[in-house]
């Protein structure tokens, strides 16, 4: 993982909860971290990492994830085993 993805899993698990990280940058996080990224139907995404599913919903017309989003892609990446390095 490089500078730019460990930075960008940092502010994810920022407090307060950040409002301008975009969504191309979150597939490229899960695909460094060897996950993988699928396109469903219309905006649905999934996201698989380390035998986890998440289900989220790519942004438009916007590029930034809404808050919620933030707190749902910290869950799915705490029960895939990736946290951020202190």
């Amino acid at each position: 993982m490089n500078t730019k993805n460990k930075k960008l899993l940092k502010e994810i698990f920022e407090d307060p909860i950040r409002s301008d990280i975009r969504w191309n940058d979150v597939e490229r996080l899960i695909n460094s971290l060897d996950g993988s990224v699928n396109q469903g139907k219309g905006s649905r995404v999934w996201f698989y990492l380390n035998g986890q599913i998440g289900r989220f919903h790519k942004p438009h017309p916007n590029q930034e994830i809404e808050k919620y989003a933030v707190k749902d892609l910290r869950a799915f990446l705490e029960v895939s085993g990736v946290l951020p390095e202190k």
